[in-house]
């Protein structure tokens, strides 16, 4: 093999590894996706569970307050 058939050879196998990481991903199993399904629906029942107690916490506040101003 000659020094330009090398250069071209090693060249052709960096392509080729860039491309492959591109399209190297694995389809997701159907446990990983019923996985990533639960989790999600975790975090997304969560975030509604914070607000509905932030909100909730908030017009504790809200009375609290009107009944101390109403006492005065």
């Amino acid at each position: 093999m000659t020094k330009s058939e090398a250069k071209a050879a090693r060249h052709l196998q960096e392509a080729n590894n860039a491309f492959k990481a591109v399209g190297a991903e694995k389809p997701m199993t159907d446990y990983a996706k019923d996985q990533q399904f639960l989790h999600d629906n975790h975090e997304r029942l969560k975030a509604a569970r914070l607000a509905r107690e932030a909100k909730s916490n908030d017009s504790r506040v809200n009375i609290a307050l009107t009944t101390v101003r109403a006492a005065f």
